[in-house]
């Protein structure tokens, strides 16, 4: 049985040097963190998921390339010792990131959301991605609510007091 102290010394150091690499823009660094068959999950869009550390670096090269002050931070971070609750033996790491920069058009990239990592052998065997783009315009808790109860049709209230 792994000792939980190198465990978790693991899962720091694998997350730190994942936001090292990413402030960096050190695309090698970053793709290191993962395993070659990293499996990545996002539930709320599950045609994004994919299986692969070369997916990683092709997505990373992209945004490097087109959002070149990027930068990130970790609000938060909770570790969980215990074994996955997807059958994989490793440690499960919950982190908080925010994510800014500049698109080439000018326009604001920022991301907010929670990122669960199961980490293996000092490597990101699994992700589950919960982080989205943060957006401005959709409307109050109100309209959101309406949203999710009638449907996608409904105007915000900024729509409905801008058109009669």
């Amino acid at each position: 049985m792994p000792n939980p102290t190198e465990v978790i010394a693991d899962a720091v150091g694998v997350v730190t040097r994942l936001l090292g690499a990413t402030n960096a823009h050190d695309l090698s660094t970053l793709t290191a963190c993962f395993a070659a068959d990293y499996v990545n999950e996002t539930p709320a869009h599950p045609l994004r998921s994919f299986t692969g550390r070369e997916q990683v670096r092709a997505n990373w090269q992209q945004l490097f390339a087109s959002i070149p002050d990027l930068h990130a931070s970790i609000t938060g971070t909770v570790i969980d010792g215990a074994a996955s609750t997807r059958s994989i033996a490793g440690n499960d790491v919950w982190t908080e990131w925010r994510m800014a920069g500049t698109r080439p058009d000018g326009s604001a990239h920022e991301m907010v959301g929670v990122i669960l990592f199961t980490i293996r052998d000092a490597e990101i065997v699994h992700g589950t991605f919960y982080l989205e783009p943060v957006e401005r315009g959709s409307g109050t808790v109100d309209d959101n609510i309406r949203r999710v109860t009638v449907g996608s049709t409904v105007r915000s209230t900024e729509e409905s007091r801008a058109t009669p």
